[in-house]
């Protein structure tokens, strides 16, 4: 059951993702600057404010958020949900899956969070595994030496925002998953530099992308 706590918290959270403030996220939208700040939150008489659907709705298209994202912000320790029966986080414990099976179909929603059946678990610190919707992906194989080595287990975190330079795996339509460095990216087209200098780089049009996700942590 959604809350006054939680959605509020979902909207910092959102702000958060995006580096920004909540007053930075209300003028992003077009919004009065003033419209998220905690004094806004309940009236001199002390009755709780909701932000309107029209103010949340404008804050998902300013950042290019889906529904589904926005409620996966939302804590489930504080009554919330989850996108799509996404895998709450736990603080240690955070889903597993090899990156040999993260091409085949159904373990992932369409937002590349993941979904369905045929996880295992991995324990990690409480940190990465406290950001919502993050997953673990065991390396498998020699293809991304030498950053990454057979074995090693990389924390991904789908929806959060990414930028030039940072590591990401990306899923195309055609299921093929990969962990690449982003060298550009447009509204048309992706660049992905290989972590294997023996690999080519790579460049897609965004029609062929699924999802693309960060890497927040490695163990190594």
């Amino acid at each position: 059951m959604l809350s006054h706590d939680t959605i509020w918290a979902a909207i910092d959270r959102l702000a958060e993702r995006n580096q920004l403030t909540p007053s930075g996220l209300a003028r992003r939208a077009g919004l009065d600057p003033t419209s998220f700040n905690k004094s806004k939150r309940t009236g001199p008489d002390g009755r709780m404010r909701w932000p309107s659907t029209e103010s949340i709705s404008k804050v998902l298209e300013a950042t290019g958020t889906g529904i589904d994202q926005f409620m996966g912000f939302i804590q489930p320790e504080s009554g919330g949900t989850v996108p799509n029966g996404a895998f709450p986080p736990q603080a240690g414990s955070i889903p597993l899956l090899g990156f040999a099976q993260a091409g085949a179909g159904g373990f992932f929603d369409d937002g590349g969070f993941p979904a369905g059946q045929g996880w295992d678990v991995v324990e990690f610190p409480a940190s990465p595994a406290r950001k919502s919707g993050v997953y673990a992906l065991e390396v498998q194989g020699d293809s991304m030496k030498p950053l990454y080595r057979d074995g090693d287990v990389l924390i991904v975190e789908p929806g959060a925002q990414v930028r030039r330079g940072d590591r990401v795996v990306v899923k195309t339509r055609d299921g093929e998953v990969m962990a690449k460095v982003l060298a550009r990216q447009s509204a048309k087209s992706i660049e992905l530099m290989s972590l294997n200098p023996e690999h080519p780089n790579r460049t897609l049009e965004m029609t062929e992308v699924e999802w693309i996700a960060r890497i927040i942590w490695a163990s190594q």
